[in-house]
Formats: structure tokens, C-alpha cells, sequence
């Protein structure tokens, strides 16, 4: 299916990845084979996000609360997040695309920090989509950090407090030089944010397929697409 040229594309869409662990139990798989298809799912839908003209895409590929998983899973993920961005960085360069990081990445191994670095570095000048990948990340706890730095520089005389706007406030966020998700798609029919952007996802659109995330393909990006094109954004106002 191919999208008229009439319709909009939202320039920033914002994606939970969801249901690997339920695509791999269905065929009998485990479930470190399920995040793996899914990490290839990622790498497709970055190649079709970029061809459809979409500027930003965020992908929760690893939350603060994942940690209370398995530690065997754990350890499988950050083994597939190493091999993973060695492919990303190939990907990006084929694409032209930026890639960023969001989250606290100071609990990952040296050796993962030193490839989340990598790939920002090398990809920094890259002029198409920006591709941003939250790791280590919850929405509770990127508030929690930008408000820490916000009371450090406070006490430093750098900012007053009764000067703050929610604008100056977003710039102590992980997302501060990217502009609110104008399109959050939610698989495995799933409703709820998860601890996801939170602060972003104020007048964000939501959707929500039953599609597993390992099956979501572009027909799926498009059927969002079109749906997101069917709402009415007001931000609060009254058109």
C-alpha cells in the first residue's frame, strides 16, 4: 500500500516496541529469539520511516524497569544490544541517519558506553531522520534527572527558579533538542505508556494495534499513519 501524496506524515513518531516475548512464545521459541526478530523489525522500520519522509523516530528499546527481568535475559539483551549497534551504524551510514541515544547510560558495561558513543560520534553530521533510541530509559526518572540538574544549576546562581517555563524546564530533558512525538504507536494491543516519554506525550496522538512487534511491517506504519491523519489536534484549544 502506498500512502497519496496528500496525505500528512507526522514528523516524529514515537514507538513501543512490545510483544517480542509473546511472538517468540506462540511459535515455541524462546524468548531472546523474540528480541531478536524484533531488533530486525527496528532495522526495517528505520529503512521505511527514512524512504516515507518521517524526521524523527523514538523507539523504547530498553527501560529502567527492565532490569527486574531474568538476569539471563539481561545479559541475552545487552549481547544483542552490542551486536546491534555495530549493524546500526552500518545502517545509518546506508541511510543518512543521525542517531541518539536517550536515558541514563551510565549502568551499561564500559564497552556498551563506548558504542553508544560511537555510534552518536560517527552519525552526529548525518542529515536524514533521527533515529532515537531510549536505553537504560523511564519517563519518571529522565523528570527526576532534569530536575536534579535544574536545582544543581539553582544553587549554582546559573538559573532562578521563578524564572522557570516549561520550555526552559524541557531543556534539561534527554529530548531537549527534539521536538514532541506527534504520533505514539503502541503494539500488542497494550494500553498504557509504560513509563514512556512522559512528559513529551502531553498532546501526542496514541495508537494502538494488536499487531506483535516482531510482525509490524510497513502496511502497519501506514495504517497508523492514515488513522493519525484522521484526528483532529487542538493542543487544548477549541478550532
Amino acid at each position: 500500500m502506498a500512502l497519496d501524496t496528500n496525505v500528512a506524515i507526522p514528523a516524529h513518531v514515537a514507538l513501543i516496541l512490545d510483544g517480542n516475548g509473546r511472538w517468540a512464545k506462540k511459535r515455541g521459541l524462546p524468548r531472546t529469539l523474540g528480541h531478536k526478530e524484533g531488533c530486525v523489525t527496528v532495522e526495517k522500520t528505520v529503512e521505511i520511516a527514512a524512504r516515507l519522509g518521517i524526521r524523527y523516530l523514538t523507539v523504547y528499546g530498553f527501560s529502567t524497569e527492565n532490569w527486574k527481568r531474568s538476569s539471563e535475559e539481561v545479559g541475552a539483551l545487552m549481547q544483542l544490544f552490542r551486536y546491534y549497534m555495530v549493524r546500526l551504524l552500518k545502517i545509518a551510514s546506508a541511510n543518512n541517519v543521525r542517531v541518539k541515544m536517550i536515558g541514563d547510560r551510565t549502568r551499561f558495561a564500559k564497552d556498551i558506553i563506548a558504542g553508544i558513543n560511537r555510534l552518536e560520534g560517527e552519525t552526529k553530521d548525518n542529515t536524514g531522520l533521527t533515529f532515537v533510541i531510549a536505553v537504560n530509559y523511564g519517563g519518571r526518572d529522565e523528570i527526576r534527572r532534569a530536575a536534579a540538574k535544574f536545582a544543581a544549576d539553582a544553587a549554582a546562581g546559573k538559573a532562578d527558579p521563578k524564572q522557570l517555563t516549561e520550555e526552559g524546564f524541557a531543556a534539561y530533558l534527554d529530548t531537549a533538542d527534539i521536538p514532541d512525538p506527534d504520533l505514539l504507536i503502541r503494539t500488542s494491543g497494550e494500553l498504557r505508556l509504560s513509563n514512556y516519554l512522559l512528559w513529551q506525550l502531553a498532546y501526542t496522538e496514541l495508537y494502538v494495534t494488536d499487531c506483535l512487534w516482531p510482525d509490524f511491517d510497513q502496511e502497519e506504519l501506514e495504517n497508523a499513519i492514515l488513522q493519525y491523519n484522521k484526528r483532529d489536534r487542538r493542543f487544548g484549544g477549541v478550532k
